[in-house]
């Protein structure tokens, strides 16, 4: 692979245009390549060559201007305008053939580097500020500690305070309390860990401990740390269930510290998580200098290997004593997280600790991909034998056609609509992956537990294999004389295909991605629960999809009235001569779109953003237009058509413009992109304006009851309402892509590539 794929596929996405401008560059170059090549001689010159043969002989002692030494093409130096520092360099050979471009090449560069240099160093700064933030964090944290498992402890028998950012770093103890002692931190926090320890550190005797490679360290000086602070200290952990979202918003105040180990063990958790995004980050910025230096040094070695130069020393001597150069203080960050971490988080063991700090990088497994291929191609058999089946035994012209659409094709069609979206959602992670979209970051997954577009793939095709052949053999049972009798047994297998997937999506066992399984049923619940849950984008993207999956919602409804209320055995049911049936019939088609609702209400409570305000009215505007969608169903007047074609009109208008413009940030009049936006993932303009065209059609179809056509010549209602869902799917799919793209380059223009985590601690600054 080429340098310019690896530089590119080794970026941060969100730091993207932060990096060296490489693709730039090296087309500069390819221009100084072009300027310097000789020029092809014309007539004219032919002539003057043929006329110089009759003048006079000058001689071969003409003397020539000496050519300068190659070292001497460019010189660099550091500018300093006030508190800030830029490197320039200044090539000398513009007057040679092609010198313009070569100027110009060194300016770019120059401007790059300068680009790069002031990014990292604004990251190295906020990481420092986070690293005091973090000490402060963790002294309170050690505090809190013993003060719940040794509460016996005495103030002045706690040793040092953790010191993540250095010495630079003062204490917690001042911070908090205002007093300076003048003595220096040690870099690690020294825990009470044994009786005799503490008897020796009340004796005044030093102790020593060995560490975690069998070496002593010899501690002669104490110093009261933190309990002291603890009563100016109150806890900030976030309720994680309703009933402490309740207690949360009745409290007036954020509460001190009640010492127990449930608070105890909260706060090590966010600390934990704390730690480890930092770790990450550091990781992450270490790799961009890196990345950056690399770069530099291939792209100015590219100009001389195109020029004959041999400025690349001189440039690289330069980028070695910029803060880019050299990452000492990122260095001395990384090994002070990971001491502290394994010795507080890890009881000491490296390999543990360091198993927890690094970024986990899922490896694809050749397994999926096969039996992927196998499944897909079994599905397709079952396919064709199932129309195959239906053809020889003229299934759909019997008298049983009808009965059959009614009371079985619901209950089929609610593993096809799953089946569908599963194939969308794996081909959106094939394009947000080919196109550097970081979703796995925007959900939130934990690392190396995000399902590839392959193990997506797999799951849908497995369950259509699955589902395809209890169509199969629910067709051929009917229609054999054989099996024919055992009537209970035949029509009961769409309930147990049901309870083998309910059986599969909550199986507490480590089999069949259950990281991911348990993900899907934390972020159900929170929609469940919605009012008492931080609204976050993974709840809120989950709460889109089940939108368009307001049919699957009903064909549940539809399993619980035939298998519970009907007469199944004889393929029978009454579920539409029941009120009760009926309610929920409109319940279960607002439920999606009323969770929407209240997640843009508490976003709005949160966030004191006002477009949330006109979000949730969308979704509260296609609530009424579900409901009157339902009743116009049920019901076939007039008035309730009418209400239904108004609403319903209102609903897509809103839904089209909102996906478009907000969700999409496309139809910006003035962007550098007529009609699109300023930044796009994709290059081909066409997909855009194709994807604009799509969302506006398939969402008109949405409209088709209203329309009246419930049932075309050769297509049952319940076939038209399935295909009518189907296009509601495959638009979802399509939304997905670009409202994660829009996400996605949100992120870049922020340079937002971490999470934020909250910390579990307040306190009182008295400076």
């Amino acid at each position: 692979m080429k340098f310019g794929k690896e530089f590119l596929s080794q970026m941060v996405p969100e730091w993207q245009e932060a990096y060296l401008d490489y693709h730039n560059l090296k087309a500069i170059l390819k221009e100084v390549s072009i300027s310097r090549q000789p020029k092809a001689p014309d007539a004219s010159g032919k002539l003057k060559r043929k006329m110089s043969l009759y003048r006079a002989f000058s001689g071969l002692t003409t003397q020539r201007n000496s050519p300068r030494k190659q070292d001497d093409a460019i010189i660099t130096n550091i500018v300093h305008n006030g508190s800030e520092e830029s490197y320039q360099s200044m090539f000398f050979m513009s007057s040679d053939r092609g010198g313009g471009n070569e100027v110009l090449f060194f300016r770019e560069l120059d401007a790059e580097f300068n680009k790069v240099v002031r990014f990292y160093k604004k990251n190295v700064g906020e990481l420092t500020v986070e690293a005091e933030e973090l000490s402060k964090q963790m002294d309170i944290l050690v505090a809190l500690r013993i003060k719940v498992e040794k509460p016996d402890v005495a103030s002045n028998d706690v040793d040092e305070p953790v010191d993540l950012a250095g010495a630079a770093a003062s204490s917690t103890v001042n911070s908090i309390n205002g007093r300076s002692t003048g003595r220096s931190r040690f870099e690690i926090t020294q825990e009470v860990e044994t009786v005799d320890e503490e008897m020796e550190a009340k004796e005044g005797n030093s102790y020593s401990r060995k560490g975690s490679r069998g070496t002593t360290q010899t501690i002669q000086e104490h110093r009261p740390a933190s309990l002291d602070l603890l009563p100016h200290v109150r806890v900030n952990i976030a309720p994680e269930t309703p009933v402490s979202t309740l207690k949360y918003m009745v409290a007036s105040s954020k509460a001190g510290l009640s010492y127990k180990k449930t608070e105890l063990r909260k706060s090590e958790e966010l600390v934990t998580r704390a730690l480890i995004e930092f770790y990450q980050k550091l990781q992450v910025l270490k790799g961009y200098s890196f990345l950056n230096i690399l770069a530099v040094s291939k792209i100015v070695k590219k100009y001389d290997k195109i020029t004959s130069r041999r400025a690349s020393k001189v440039y690289l001597e330069m980028v070695d004593k910029s803060p880019l150069g050299s990452t000492l203080e990122v260095t001395r960050l990384i090994e002070r997280v990971e001491a502290v971490f394994i010795k507080h988080f890890a009881n000491g063991n490296r390999r543990k600790g360091m198993d927890i700090l690094r970024r986990k990088i899922r490896k694809e497994k050749h397994g999926i991909t096969f039996f992927s291929g196998v499944f897909f191609g079994c599905a397709m058999a079952l396919v064709a034998a199932i129309i195959v089946v239906i053809h020889l035994r003229n299934i759909f012209e019997s008298t049983g056609r009808s009965q059959y659409m009614d009371n079985i094709f619901p209950l089929y069609s609610f593993f096809g609509f799953i089946i569908l979206h599963l194939m969308m959602y794996s081909g959106n992670i094939y394009f947000w992956r080919r196109y550097r979209v970081n979703y796995s970051f925007m959900f939130g997954f934990k690392q190396g537990t995000e399902l590839s577009h392959r193990e997506v793939f797999f799951l849908s095709t497995g369950l259509a294999v699955l589902t395809l052949a209890c169509v199969l053999s629910h067709l051929d049972m009917e229609v054999d004389l054989k099996t024919k009798r055992f009537e209970a047994i035949t029509e009961s297998i769409p309930l147990a295909l049901l309870t083998v997937l309910l059986l599969i999506i909550f199986c507490p066992f480590d089999i069949i991605f259950r990281s991911s399984r348990f993900f899907l049923i934390r972020s159900a619940f929170h929609l469940v629960c919605t009012p008492f849950y931080k609204v976050t984008l993974e709840d809120f993207f989950l709460a889109d999809q089940l939108t368009s999956q307001v049919q699957a919602f009903r064909s549940l409804e539809f399993y619980i009235c035939y298998y519970g209320w009907g007469d199944f055995i004889r393929r029978s049911n009454t579920c539409k001569e029941s009120k009760v049936f009926e309610a929920f019939y409109f319940v279960v088609a607002i439920i999606p779109y009323w969770i929407r609702t209240l997640q843009c209400l508490r976003r709005l409570i949160e966030e004191k953003n006002v477009m949330h305000v006109f979000n949730g009215l969308k979704y509260f505007s296609t609530v009424i237009a579900v409901a009157m969608r339902t009743g116009n169903d049920l019901n076939m007047g007039m008035t309730w058509r009418n209400l239904a074609a108004v609403s319903s009109v209102i609903a897509t208008i809103s839904g089209t413009y909102w996906d478009i413009v907000c969700d999409w940030g496309l139809l910006r009049r003035n962007s550098k992109n007529p009609w699109l936006r300023d930044k796009l993932v994709i290059s081909n303009k066409s997909v855009y304006f194709a994807a604009i065209v799509l969302n506006i059609l398939l969402r008109l179809a949405w409209m088709q009851s209203v329309l009246g056509f419930r049932e075309a010549p050769f297509i049952h209602r319940q076939a038209l309402i399935a295909i009518v869902a189907v296009l509601e799917i495959i638009r979802r799919g399509i939304w997905n892509f670009f409202r994660l793209e829009n996400e996605h380059l949100n992120n870049v223009g922020k340079y937002r590539a971490f999470d934020s985590v909250p910390l579990p601690f307040d306190y009182d600054e008295m400076v």
